[in-house]
């Protein structure tokens, strides 16, 4: 949005205790602006090692909320995160699929919890997310990329609700990291230097397995070749592997591959080698397309795309073939660990416009 298209809103910033959000309050400053802040404040209370950085990221948040003379408030979101994120990652896992509890906190807590919370009484929510919009000549508005290709966020932000990107506003979504680390270190904010947070969102220091584990256990199977159908060992529970997985496997003779899972049988299958064949898929269904913005009546996503199946810098060209079902995404070349479950986003040729997402099928 242009600047006089913000001199009349009511504006709330989703203030982390990151450097990101806090250059997005100096850059709202600089415009003459001054928005009210918000912590959103969610993290396990019962054990002292679910505890994340919690205190410190409040310290932070109220030191740059202060040096722009902006209100904080902390708003407590710590029920629906437990609700509604661990719900979702959970009722995934359990299924044998590979969810993104990431994508579906900027939905449920984000945009979701926080508005009807506070959210209801801005006309934009601002974040920290490297990501921009864009209006087109109907007025509509669409998500589209950021400049920089590492840390663009764009898939994270790929199953919010219209409504939600109506009132979206990503004031520093058109830098460069370095840009924004540069004007933090400019402007002396006190987490200038503070490093990114890793994980899953919330989770803070909290190991994923653990926090699986915790609202799962473990429940043991097979581990077996997929080409041999030799048993190599045992798991401790399908929802502790993802399609793809490399790394932390644990048994012998290796390197192994996950390549699929048999959850009535509750056998994990691997392929030994460092790129076996059966770790690549090339074709694959979608379904449930959430789309960011409303097609018109007669519009349709372009048969000639590029797509992410995670959070990487590179985008994949493909062809899309639509179904009664859903979407076929024919990729250019063979994928490595294309997983049921997780979110395939859907770009433009140009990995420009950001269409949507939708869920990788069995």
């Amino acid at each position: 949005m242009k600047t006089e298209d913000l001199k009349d809103k009511r504006i709330a910033v989703l203030l982390s205790g990151g450097v990101d959000s806090a250059v997005v309050v100096h850059e709202l400053a600089q415009q003459g602006l001054q928005p009210d802040c918000f912590y959103i404040k969610i993290g396990p209370e019962e054990e002292e090692e679910w505890d994340c950085t919690s205190e410190e990221d409040m310290e932070m948040a109220t030191a740059v909320a202060r040096k722009y003379g902006c209100k904080l408030e902390i708003v407590d979101c710590h029920r629906e995160y437990w609700s509604q994120v661990t719900r979702y990652t959970m009722d995934k896992v359990r299924a044998g699929l590979t969810p993104n509890p990431d994508v579906m906190c900027n939905r449920l807590i984000k945009f979701g919890a926080f508005h009807e919370k506070r959210g209801h009484d801005y006309d934009l929510i601002a974040t920290g997310h490297y990501a921009q919009t864009e209006l087109d000549e109907q007025g509509r508005k669409w998500l589209v990329t950021s400049p920089d290709p590492v840390k663009d966020q764009t898939d994270f932000l790929a199953q919010i609700y219209d409504w939600q990107l109506k009132k979206a506003l990503f004031p520093i979504g058109h830098y460069m990291k370095d840009e924004v680390r540069v004007i933090a270190e400019r402007e002396h904010l006190v987490n200038a230097k503070r490093k990114d947070s890793q994980g899953i969102c919330f989770l803070g220091k909290i190991n994923y397995n653990d926090y699986i584990r915790r609202f799962l256990g473990e429940q043991p199977g097979d581990v077996i070749e997929l080409e041999t159908g030799r048993c190599i060992g045992q798991h401790r529970g399908l929802w502790f592997h993802t399609i793809g997985q490399r790394k932390g496997m644990g048994f012998g003779g290796g390197p192994w591959f996950v390549v699929k899972k048999d959850v009535e049988k509750n056998i994990l299958y691997v392929s030994h080698g460092y790129d076996p064949e059966t770790a690549y898929k090339q074709d694959f269904s979608v379904h449930d397309f959430h789309y960011l913005t409303p097609l018109l009546e007669g519009e349709s996503l372009p048969h000639r795309i590029t797509f992410k199946i995670r959070h990487t810098p590179g985008y994949l060209p493909a062809l899309l073939e639509e179904t009664d079902e859903g979407f076929i995404v024919h990729a250019d070349a063979p994928i490595h660990g294309v997983a049921p479950g997780q979110f395939c986003v859907i770009y433009d040729e140009h990995h420009h416009r950001c269409f949507g997402s939708a869920e990788i099928g069995i």
